[in-house]
């Protein structure tokens, strides 16, 4: 069973899961900087089976945005 996108936030970010939702930010909080970011997105290439476009990872700037861009790729968050 794949992981949802709130697990992967919480594991990349080292973060209770009830701590992530749509409104979160990249640098909202200070587990969210550059290595944490790249950490969540090797998680969710590796979860979903995907490979994100370099625009795509900078603009992953929030919860919902990510969402967004998964949805490009055909990947239901």
């Amino acid at each position: 069973m794949k992981k949802s996108l709130v697990q992967l936030f919480a594991d990349a970010l080292a973060i209770a899961p009830e701590l992530v939702s749509d409104d979160l930010t990249y640098q909202s909080i200070p587990q969210w900087d550059s290595v944490a970011h790249m950490t969540l997105i090797a998680g969710l290439e590796d979860e979903y089976e995907i490979m994100l476009d370099t625009d795509d990872i900078i603009d992953m700037s929030s919860v919902a945005k990510a969402r967004q861009i998964l949805a490009k790729y055909g990947v239901e968050a």
